[in-house]
Formats: structure tokens, sequence, C-alpha cells
């Protein structure tokens, strides 16, 4: 990938980079769509690849805030909810639509205001007597909620978004329920090798990102299937060991074992002719 940063000293070269952008279901705990990007393109930039649909309810991190994208959604009935920048310059409405003291050992949602945050759009502007069109850039305004939350551990935070019918705790819940995608990422880096790549060009690097991720869905898929109560480390951990041998992925998960008990003879059940299986 091409490089990122300050250029190093004595002539070294750039430490390459890239990130991985994921939209994930949040009931199926699933990714949904992931585009793998160069380190250096901005967070925001991701958003113009998504197609929700209306009605959609989509939350963010606020390395995502993107104004322009966030207005086009807003006309097209997409929801969303999205951490406020700490820089992020906006107009308070008229009065607070909700204000509460909480105590020193109290959380919950404190603050709710009704704001107006000032964004760039690029337009096409057809001159008179002319077939040719000019593009200008201009000011628009748009209207979001903002919510004030402190959590349990006393830290404040503010939410944003252009749903106004759900209620100031459900936003914060909503943002709060996005945590599912940091443990999908901890679990990619956990249970698969990506501490290291087999390969230093950028179709290598992506070949082996998609690799990984196609193995993690079809974890997904076998862990349900067999109805087992292991974890998600001890299953990939056994496939990752029969990954050769010509036995049946569904007895694995069910009768393997990562070790024998001591003082145990034999606790695993032998596969049967039917258990056996080629891939």
């Amino acid at each position: 990938m091409k490089g990122v940063g300050r250029k190093p000293k004595d002539d070294g070269k750039k430490k390459g980079g890239l990130k991985v952008h994921m939209l994930t279901d949040i009931h199926a705990d699933t990714p949904q769509f992931v585009k793998i990007s160069e380190a250096k393109m901005h967070d925001k930039n991701f958003l113009q690849y998504l197609n929700p649909a209306a009605g959609s309810m989509l939350v963010f991190d606020k390395a995502y805030n993107y104004y322009l994208q966030f207005a086009k959604w807003t006309a097209s009935g997409v929801n969303f909810v999205c951490r406020l920048k700490d820089n992020a310059k906006y107009e308070v409405q008229g009065d607070p639509l909700f204000e509460k003291k909480l105590g020193k050992d109290e959380f919950g949602v404190y603050k709710e205001e009704h704001i107006h945050i000032k964004y760039k759009e690029t337009v096409e502007i057809k001159e008179k007597g002319k077939k040719k069109t000019k593009k200008k850039t201009v000011m628009k305004t748009l209207c979001l909620r903002l919510v004030w939350y402190k959590d349990e551990q006393g830290r404040k935070y503010k939410f944003i978004t252009n749903n106004w019918e759900i209620t100031a705790e459900e936003v914060a819940l909503l943002y709060k329920n996005r945590w599912s995608i940091e443990t999908t990422f901890k679990k990619l880096k956990q249970n698969f090798q990506l501490t290291y790549f087999y390969s230093d060009t950028e179709n290598g690097i992506k070949t082996q990102v998609w690799c990984t991720l196609i193995a993690y869905l079809l974890l997904q898929v076998i862990q349900p299937m067999t109805e087992s109560k292991k974890m998600f480390s001890t299953i990939a951990a056994l496939l990752r060991i029969h990954l050769i041998s010509h036995l049946d992925l569904k007895w694995v998960v069910t009768e393997g074992r990562r070790a024998y008990p001591k003082g145990e003879k034999r606790r695993n059940k032998s596969p049967s002719t039917a258990q056996l299986s080629l891939f």
C-alpha cells in the first residue's frame, strides 16, 4: 500500500498501511460490507460506498463525521447516530429540549438540544444564455438533535442524530451497541494470522485480509449449526488443527478437544465412517 506519514530520516522508506472499514449487522453480528483502503484515506470517505435502504439506522464513531453525507441520508430517509467531534461548530436553536442535573453518582441523559450545523456542498449552476453549467460551492444547514450523555464511569459524550422519533435514551443505547464491531475486530486479531503479512504487495495483503474475513464468516456459520457452547477461540483452534484432516467439521467442533485431560485414557469418541468426509 502507498506509504503514509512523515518521510523517515536517512532516506528511509515510509511505512505502508491499510484500513479495513466494515459495516456490521448488529442482529447477526456479521459483516455486511467491507472496504479496504489506503491508510491515508480519511475514514469519512468510506460512507460514500454505502447504499442503505430508507428507514435504516446507521451508527458511527466520531471519525466518520461527514455532514454532507448526513444531509443526503436525511433527504432519503436514512437514520444515523454518531458522536460529535470535540471541535465541531454548531448553533443551538432555542432552549434545551430536555435538561436534568445529575448527581455525582448518577448517569444517563442529562441534556437534549436542537442544533444547526453548517456544511459545504458543490452544486451546478446554469448561467443565463449558456448551455454549460458552472460548479459553485454553497453553504447549507443540517438540522440535528444533540444528546448529552454521562456513563457509569463519569465520562461524558455528545451524540448527534437526524431521528426525532426515538427517545434520547435510545440514542445513547444505539451508540453503546456500536461496541459489537470492536469485538468483531478483536476476534479477527486474536484468532487469525494478521500479526504479520506473507506478502508486501498490495494484492498480497488484500488477499490475506479477504481470506481472513471468509474464514471468520465460515466459523460464524459452523458455530450455530453445531449448537456448540464452546467459545469462538476454541472452535477456531480446533478447526485450525484439523485443516488437513478428512473429518466432518461438525464432529470436530462437537466432539473435539484442544487437549486430553490427565487421568482419562479416552474421552473423545472415534469418528465413524459416516463422519469421515473428503474436502
